[in-house]
């Protein structure tokens, strides 16, 4: 299964700030860790929320939005995307990610097209 997992992000991240160097090192060695597994697809950091935009959808309207997003409560900062056998496998490599206190991330399941059919399939059919 393939999984995203979302670094959120903080009052350093959403600033520009870069990561102590110590860190930088100890999150390479990690996701060295990560691709010699066979475990690491891909994975970036990202720019701050000033940096962004976003496109709000109205009907046919599209209304462009500059960064920052202040009014956002959770933004993300950085991502892996991960080959994991279960969820249980990447929450165990999770918790050997050089984080300290403050750090939240997620987990999340990526929606395989095999698993959007199989849910179409499941639906009862309409009769008319």
């Amino acid at each position: 299964m393939r999984v995203m997992v979302f670094v959120k992000e903080d009052k350093s991240s959403e600033t520009g700030v870069l990561p102590p160097e110590e860190l930088v090192n100890k999150m390479d060695k990690y996701n060295e860790e990560l691709v010699k597994a066979g475990v690491m697809l891909a994975a970036d950091g990202l720019y701050p929320s000033s940096m962004g935009k976003r496109v709000r959808f109205s009907g046919t309207k599209r209304t462009v939005i500059d960064g920052p997003f202040t009014e956002s409560k959770e933004l993300v900062a950085g991502y892996w995307l991960w080959q994991v056998k279960s969820m249980d496998e990447a929450v165990e490599w999770l918790k050997r990610a050089p984080f300290d206190g403050g750090v939240e991330v997620e987990i999340r399941p990526i929606f395989e097209q095999e698993d959007f059919l199989r849910q179409i399939q499941s639906q009862p059919q309409k009769t008319n």
